[in-house]
């Protein structure tokens, strides 16, 4: 009788402490142990769009953006072209010098430059393809990277700073750890480019077109989702040094959910001494984590 006594207080127990366990502590976990897998540094964080829930995880790091600081070029671009500084459908003069050996689509198709190319494929280039040269070709007609950071801080994005373009970059591995941001305020910035006071509803548009037409990282956040779920984002990597450490590996962008409603979520891998497959993996992991809780509720 007194060990069926003990075995049901045991019971009682043990469910006490798995009731007692939320659904919120239980994925900040399996974060928490997924991103043990990087050997490296993982700032996570998310933002339920319409019920607003929030975590994160070294979400205030300073953590280096690589091809992610597209999402906010494309951002100022359009919002330059709603102020009537350019136009989407404008010409921009591309040279052989503005083509530099790169990770560069555009290059590829138009290998000696003396060409035409309007900004709305130059913007698709630069992020659906996450085109080098086409973001330095923008960067360029905008005037330089201080009005990028300049445009993010006007409007309360603070904790980001855009300082070298992509062929500065390259010219030396410490010059890309200049182009930061904190992963929950990128998760802002994802927050406030959906709001309808926020670019023309033109420019919103084709701001979300160009990013659910990235083709770039498909093994990380869209890796172990459902198959045809939308995902608009924006990618960016490293290289990897002498040294076996690969800077950054990161997806950003808004996930449209089973049920219809849409998740923010950023991952960035830094400075992880793991192959790039287990870094996309991280990333797939952590989306697939923070998908089926809000799924879930």
């Amino acid at each position: 009788m007194f060990r069926a006594i003990g075995f049901i207080i045991c019971c009682f127990l043990i469910a006490s402490v798995a009731k007692g366990q939320s659904p919120d502590s239980t994925l900040r976990i399996q974060v928490q142990e997924i991103a043990k897998d990087a050997k490296g540094t993982v700032g996570f964080a998310m933002l339920g769009i319409e019920n607003r829930d929030t975590m994160s995880y070294n979400g205030r790091l300073h953590l280096p953006m690589q091809s992610v600081m597209k999402f906010p070029i494309a951002i100022t671009v359009l919002h330059q072209i709603d102020e009537g500084i350019f136009k989407l459908d404008q010409l921009i003069h591309i040279g052989k010098s503005d083509l530099p050996p790169t990770y560069s689509p555009l290059r590829d198709k138009f290998p000696e430059g003396n060409v035409n190319v309007s900004i709305k494929d130059l913007l698709s280039y630069m992020v659906s393809l996450s085109d080098n040269n086409a973001c330095d070709i923008l960067l360029k007609t905008l005037g330089g990277t201080d009005v990028v950071d300049t445009y993010m801080h006007s409007f309360g994005i603070k904790q980001i700073a855009v300082k070298a373009s992509e062929f500065e970059m390259a010219q030396a591995w410490d010059v890309q750890f200049s182009n930061w941001v904190q992963p929950k305020e990128m998760i802002r910035l994802l927050d406030i480019a959906t709001k309808p006071n926020f670019l023309s509803k033109a420019s919103r548009d084709e701001l979300w077109n160009i990013m659910e037409a990235t083709s770039t990282g498909p093994n990380q956040i869209k890796g172990l989702l459902p198959a045809g779920s939308i995902v608009a984002h924006k990618t960016g990597r490293s290289g990897t040094n002498a040294k076996g450490i690969s800077a950054a590996t990161n997806d950003v962008g808004i996930i449209t959910l089973a049920n219809g409603k849409h998740l923010a979520l950023t991952v960035f891998v830094t400075n992880s001494s793991v192959d790039l497959p287990a870094r996309e993996s991280i990333i797939a992991r952590i989306a697939k984590a923070v998908y089926d809780y809000e799924v879930a509720k």
